[in-house]
């Protein structure tokens, strides 16, 4: 009988849930933003046609026959003496808003933050759904005998675990870390179910990926001919939070550069680097990386 250890899909399914905990979040306050920057909005009916007359301390001042108001405008400067449609309050004209005013900008903003959170949540829900369930399908296919070698191999930030499957056509197949792979020899004979789903004593190994039949890329390392089986290794949660933590360094980066790119400044920054974070660790998580 198979054990029930699956410490991949416990550490996926806590990541998963971390990504759409912050997504929600994120979410949530957009929306109030955005909810926020509509109700603003809805009393402005009124339309006409003004100049942009002046600009100081971050708001133009625009006059139509109606009236005359000064609106918020992040360098406004570059609107100054040119006409422009106008949204204003009947019943108090000094309310207002243009093209390419702060208030649009921040509802537009704060919509976006709203269909990209639900876009992160929908992708890690399907792409970790469609995973789980071929490996499901795998998992229930007939079983055949091959000789495999453990390898580890370390390209850019990712270290995995492989199973090296000797045959007519030498494979390669990603598998999520386990600790039974840690002791197993070099060459062992192994189940091996749909060509992707490895029985070793009796744990079932997943696979991170699709086999391939081209040496992957990376640094490789061995399993030794006879492992020490008194050798401990890693397992646990805070494991695999030590080994993905390497995915945290690019995610102030990426926040910066957002900022920058759509002008959103701490808030974006701060945002996007949390969104990046939780997304790093969960990649680690899909990919399959190996804190041994």
């Amino acid at each position: 009988m198979l054990r029930s250890r699956v410490p991949a899909l416990r550490y996926g399914l806590t990541t998963t849930a971390v990504v759409l905990l912050v997504c929600l979040v994120v979410a949530l306050l957009s929306w109030l933003s955005y909810s926020d920057g509509r109700a603003a909005l809805s009393s402005m009916t009124a339309r006409g046609m003004g100049d942009v007359v002046s600009y100081s301390d971050g708001a133009v001042e625009v006059r139509w026959p109606a009236g005359t108001a000064r609106v918020a405008y992040e360098n406004g400067d570059r609107v100054v003496g040119k006409q422009t449609q106008i949204a204003f309050d009947p019943a108090d004209p000094s309310r207002a808003v243009i093209p390419g005013s702060d208030l649009f900008v921040s509802t537009d903003r704060a919509l976006g933050g709203v269909t990209f959170a639900v876009a992160v949540a929908l992708l890690v829900l399907s792409v970790g759904g469609v995973r789980l369930l071929l490996a499901v399908r795998s998992a229930r296919s007939p079983a055949e005998t091959v000789s495999v070698r453990r390898i580890r191999l370390q390209s850019g930030l990712m270290v995995r675990s492989w199973l090296e499957i000797d045959g007519p056509v030498e494979r390669w197949l990603p598998v999520y870390y386990d600790p039974v792979l840690v002791t197993l020899p070099s060459p062992a004979d192994v189940e091996l179910r749909g060509g992707r789903v490895a029985v070793i004593d009796g744990v079932t190994v997943y696979p991170s990926g699709r086999p391939v039949t081209k040496h992957p890329r990376g640094r490789r390392l061995d399993n030794p001919v006879r492992p020490d089986p008194e050798t401990r290794a890693p397992s646990g949660l805070f494991a695999q939070i030590r080994v993905d933590a390497v995915f945290l360094v690019p995610a102030p980066f990426v926040g910066l550069f957002w900022a920058y790119l759509d002008g959103t400044g701490f808030t974006g920054w701060i945002t996007t680097t949390l969104v990046a974070a939780v997304l790093g660790f969960w990649w680690g998580a899909f990919r399959g990386s190996d804190p041994s």
